[in-house]
C-alpha cells in the first residue's frame, strides 16, 4: 500500500478521516506487535502508517480552525 495524498485526503468528511485513521491505528498497532515478536515482512510501513495518520490529524484541525473562524 502506498502514501495517501493529502489531496485525495482533504476531500473526505470528519468522520470519514476518523475512520481512517481508525483503521490506520489498528493496522500500526498490529504491526508494531509483529515487530516486537520479530517476524515483520514491512517495516517500512510502519513509517508511512504514521505519516498518513499525522496527515489525517492536520486535516481534522485545519477543518476545525476553519469552522471556529467562521463563527
Amino acid at each position: 500500500m502506498t502514501r495517501i495524498k493529502s489531496g485525495e485526503l482533504r476531500g473526505l468528511t470528519k468522520d470519514e478521516l476518523t475512520q481512517k485513521m481508525g483503521d490506520f491505528k489498528k493496522e500500526l498497532f498490529g504491526f508494531q506487535a509483529q515487530s516486537i515478536a520479530g517476524n515483520l515482512e514491512k517495516p517500512h510501513r510502519i513509517k508511512i502508517l504514521k505519516k498518513d495518520i499525522a496527515k489525517i490529524l492536520t486535516i481534522l484541525k485545519e477543518m476545525e480552525l476553519k469552522d471556529a473562524k467562521r463563527t
